[in-house]
């Protein structure tokens, strides 16, 4: 690379973590750096804001590189993403492009502590209770929280996050199904889950419905209102996995009638979420805003090796390539 300070934009760093979490100290006589925290969907803004940088960092799949939009950015040689796998990417087509895609590790187990922290906050009402005490609500008392001794959890997937979930879900002394479309009975064995054979008795079945599963056009709204309605009205429906694997729409009315006793959600189908939407104004839905893979040491993984991914590219070595 030449000696020119080569100019590298950060995109989505919601809370500009990005230099608090990593030394750039290294490479810092080698690049002009912008930061632009405010993720936007729209093509045009997005060629006008990036066109002139040739190493753009991208924050997990908060903004999407389509063909369309690498096809615009004549001078983007790099993409140093968070995490090994970008959905939001097309890596195909950005190799054609010439443009080299990296990705960093994780550390930690930070979505497996949210998806308990959510499914906790939600069937025990924290959220409720804690505007309840501050506001001075009476009675003291509010709300009958879900026990979950003997109660039973299903899972939509059942991976290594998956299993993870379940394993913890037996501390608490639940019963584990699982069913997902490629879910065969000795995979379930393996993992410690009741196998389910279809996604109907798994909806029927489950106090506590657990979403993880893998964004894709196979399973886009794989959850759709018909799935919905089959849900106990005692039953809580949980997702941390990606907002488009329910029909949101059908969530919200699910929701609105109570025909459901709550929902925690920590993905949507547009984020950040906005003003306006109705999920915002629901009494009966635990919200946070997609923090099931933040925390202090994923970010310390994150952007330490997003700093060691241009570095390397700088000189002319780049790692951790995704193909």
């Amino acid at each position: 690379m030449s000696s020119e300070r080569v100019r590298v934009a950060i995109l989505d760093d919601y809370q500009n973590v990005a230099f608090k979490f990593a030394d750039w100290s290294s490479i810092q006589d080698r690049i002009q750096v912008d930061s632009f925290p405010d993720t936007t969907a729209d093509e045009n803004v997005l060629v006008k804001r990036l066109e002139p940088y040739p190493i753009i960092c991208a924050m997990r799949e908060r903004t999407k590189f389509t063909a369309s939009l690498l096809d615009r950015l004549p001078n983007l040689r790099l993409i140093a993403t968070t995490g090994l796998r970008n959905r939001g990417i097309d890596v195909a087509h950005a190799k054609t492009k010439g443009v080299i895609v990296a990705g960093t590790t994780g550390k930690g187990n930070s979505t497996l502590e949210h998806i308990w922290a959510l499914i906790l906050a939600t069937v025990r009402y924290v959220v409720v209770e804690d505007a309840r005490t501050k506001a001075g609500a009476v009675p003291w008392q509010g709300t009958i929280p879900m026990g979950l001794a003997g109660k039973t959890l299903g899972l939509v997937g059942v991976g290594n996050l998956g299993t993870a979930t379940g394993i913890v879900a037996k501390v608490f002394g639940m019963k584990v199904i699982g069913w997902s479309p490629n879910l065969t009975p000795e995979r379930a064995e393996s993992a410690g889950v009741t196998f389910i054979s279809s996604k109907e008795e798994l909806l029927r079945r489950s106090d506590v419905l657990s979403i993880q599963m893998v964004l894709s056009e196979r399973t886009h709204h794989m959850i759709t209102a018909a799935d919905l309605a089959l849900l106990n009205p005692t039953a809580f429906f949980i997702n941390t996995s990606r907002g488009a694997l329910v029909d949101e729409s059908a969530l919200v009315e699910v929701l609105k009638e109570k025909k459901i006793a709550g929902a925690g959600l920590d993905v949507f189908e547009e984020e950040p979420l906005p003003l306006d939407h109705p999920l915002r104004k629901l009494s009966n839905v635990t919200l946070s805003p997609h923090m099931g893979y933040v925390s202090d040491s994923n970010y310390e993984a994150f952007w330490g090796e997003t700093v060691e991914n241009i570095a390397a590219f700088l000189d002319g070595r780049p790692t951790r390539v995704l193909e």
